[in-house]
């Protein structure tokens, strides 16, 4: 989907095709509805933002057609229209407002303290020790559907079950793990 560029020219080439003597630039609108996507892709490629694009194309445009009359090779438009992108571009960063405050003191980052390796370990204990008291196939339902993250169908498939065997005995055995008296403390 293309953005429209310059609605203004495109105003003023169907005034000139109704006889009105005000627009004298329909070579410009046509230029513009020709060429308009290519200098998009162009404009886009000056800006991280796809609005700031179309508005630095607007921009670009605006001043080609200020200037139509006085550019003689209408076949080097392309340059100009690229040129005045650029040096639009070029004033806009130039005129950015930086956010930046000398202070005296540098503000600390709020740092979210990292788990403690020794407490990480003893919970992966604590969990394989409760998984190690299920009933051989519950335990394997929950290692193949939260361990190695298969599907229910997988995991019916692997074990040559059905599915809602797979979904009550998996309920069952996480029945079962929430009352481990191990991992109380977790909670």
């Amino acid at each position: 989907m293309t953005t429209p560029v310059c609605t203004g020219a495109s105003r003023a080439a169907s005034a000139t095709a109704a006889g009105h003597p005000h627009a004298p630039y329909a070579s410009f609108s046509s230029y513009v509805r020709a060429r308009g996507p290519v200098l998009l892709r162009t404009a886009r490629s000056l800006t991280a933002n796809p609005c700031d694009a179309e508005d630095l194309l607007q921009t670009a445009l605006t001043k080609t057609y200020v200037a139509w009359e006085r550019i003689e090779d209408h076949r080097a438009l392309d340059g100009y229209v690229r040129r005045a992108l650029l040096n639009t571009r070029t004033s806009q960063w130039r005129k950015r407002k930086v956010d930046e405050f000398a202070c005296e003191e540098l503000p600390e980052r709020e740092t979210v303290p990292a788990p403690d390796p020794a407490e990480q370990q003893a919970l992966h204990d604590a969990m394989w020790r409760a998984v190690l008291k299920l009933p051989d196939r519950q335990r394997a339902m929950v290692v193949l559907r939260y361990y190695e993250d298969l599907s229910e169908a997988q995991t019916a498939e692997v074990l040559g079950v059905s599915i809602g065997t797979v979904k009550s005995a998996v309920s069952r055995a996480l029945g079962k793990l929430r009352e481990d008296p191990e991992l109380t403390p977790v909670r």
